[in-house]
């Protein structure tokens, strides 16, 4: 099945929102990652959250809501986020848990190489954001995203 993806647009607030449909849909929640200055520097998205919704619109508003999982890390970040509306709930739900198993999948992969490549000392000063950084990384030398996203 390929999905109809819409662009990815920043997160700054509910407001931003409007425009998305009040439809079943899935949807992906990405940061902005940069990576340090250099000749091969670039900005890049890694994918946190892959979620479905009977109601698109409701969902991602709540996002924003006082007590939300994600309140803070969409107002303290540059998160961004891209939809798909899928209104059969069997397709819907199937899609949400294939890209779910892959992008854990991608952050096992992510988190064996990175682990490899940093003495353990380093790995724990930074354990926030080592899933992050492995993303990257792996992200380099495997396709971005599976056909359709």
């Amino acid at each position: 099945m390929e999905l109809n993806w819409s662009r990815w647009f920043r997160c700054e607030s509910s407001f931003g929102l409007l425009l998305v449909p009040d439809q079943p849909g899935i949807f992906a929640l990405a940061e902005e990652i940069v990576q340090p200055a250099g000749p091969d520097s670039r900005r890049m998205l890694a994918v946190f959250e892959i979620n479905e919704a009977e109601s698109l619109a409701r969902v991602l508003s709540r996002l924003f809501a006082p007590g939300s999982a994600w309140q803070d890390r969409l107002t303290n970040a540059r998160c961004y986020l891209r939809y798909a509306v899928v209104t059969d709930a069997d397709q819907r739900r199937e899609a949400a848990e294939a890209l779910t198993t892959w992008l854990n999948s991608q952050m096992d992969s992510a988190a064996q190489i990175f682990e490899q490549r940093r003495p353990a000392a380093v790995i724990e000063e930074e354990a926030p954001t080592v899933a992050e950084r492995a993303v990257d990384r792996v992200m380099a030398t495997k396709p971005l995203f599976p056909a359709g996203f």
